[in-house]
């Protein structure tokens, strides 16, 4: 049982490690390419789901709703999410993030 905990423990410390990576990664990158729309909010809520729609982008970061879609946008272009229409709704999906969430390793 405690061979278990024990690996699964490190499971988690590995994944804890590769999402901080590649949320340093995506701040990086974020302050160099859009330095107009970077902040500490808008960073945590891409890496709080693995997708995101445009009233949480509203809600989260208390913008209007044309900034908030002006910001995914900008974000898409520039390959940091991939816009997924479903039905009438877009959803903005941090792929490398659900990437590292479905390399489990064994």
């Amino acid at each position: 049982m405690l061979d278990g905990v024990e690996m699964t423990a490190k499971q988690t410390i590995h994944t804890v490690e590769r999402i901080n990576t590649l949320m340093m990664t995506y701040k990086h990158r974020l302050r160099a390419v859009l330095p107009k729309i970077y902040s500490q909010d808008l960073l945590n809520l891409l890496f709080c789901h693995p997708y995101t729609k445009i009233d949480a982008v509203k809600k989260e970061l208390q913008v209007s709703r044309l900034t908030a879609t002006r910001y995914l946008n900008l974000l898409t272009e520039h390959d940091f999410l991939r816009k997924h229409k479903v039905g009438r709704y877009n959803y903005y999906a941090n792929v490398p993030l659900f990437d590292l969430f479905m390399d489990i390793p064994d």
